[in-house]
């Protein structure tokens, strides 16, 4: 599903030269769960919006589900996202003046769903993520935790193969976080490919592969 071969981000800060990631490469099969783990600083990001189509590599290459991502254009790069990749944040990212049925059909938008065909499928991904009776609720009716699930309802709503979660228990308390990654757990269970970014080792562990990242290098995978 994934391959990245000698990755190489590098930033100009002057005369100087900053490698956020280093001769980075990564396999990561179709239906895999693998967490990205590393301390602040370390080029997980970095890492994560290179993967998720958000970012391109200064060299090095990307190859995503059989075809290269180098030298698309920034339209193409927003179709791959819509289409293979379902993104959950730490922040929520939900709209504050759209009901969790509204901030879900987003993605749908983009896609030129039809009106009803939207709210069916935003209904659906919200039932499945336990949140069923809550679908016209605003963000600031919500906890963290139900929030967070209206982003993962937002992410999968498309049916991607891939879920990209960057810190996505950050903002949550450990009996809720635990929620949520039961959540991943279960979106893996139905086949899909689950990339998890984490400082929290608790949470990489729930992965069933940790791949290890320090100064923009990968230098340990079990």
């Amino acid at each position: 599903m994934i391959d990245l071969k000698n990755i190489y981000k590098i930033y100009k800060l002057g005369e100087n030269e900053v490698f956020a990631l280093n001769d980075v490469s990564l396999h990561i099969d179709r239906h895999e769960f693998v967490s990205i783990i590393g301390p602040s600083g370390s080029g997980k990001s970095t890492l994560m919006n290179i993967l998720g189509c958000l970012d391109v590599p200064s060299k090095g290459t990307y190859t995503l589900d059989g075809k290269l991502v180098a030298g698309k254009t920034d339209d193409e790069l927003a179709e791959i996202r819509n289409n293979m990749i379902g993104f959950v944040f730490q922040g929520f990212n939900l709209l504050p003046k759209l009901s969790a049925i509204e901030n879900v059909e987003l993605p749908l938008i983009y896609k030129n769903v039809p009106a009803a065909e939207r709210r069916k499928l935003a209904k659906e991904a919200l039932e499945k993520v336990g949140l069923g009776e809550r679908i016209n609720h605003k963000p600031t009716e919500l906890s963290g935790g139900q929030q967070q699930r209206v982003a993962i309802a937002r992410a999968l709503v498309t049916n991607p193969p891939i879920i990209l979660g960057d810190e996505p228990t950050g903002n949550l308390d450990s009996k809720v976080g635990k929620e949520v990654m039961d959540i991943f757990k279960d979106l893996h269970a139905q086949g899909n490919t689950i990339i998890l970014i984490t400082h929290d080792s608790d949470v990489a562990a729930q992965a069933k592969r940790i791949v290890r990242i320090q100064d923009g290098k990968l230098y340990e995978e079990s």
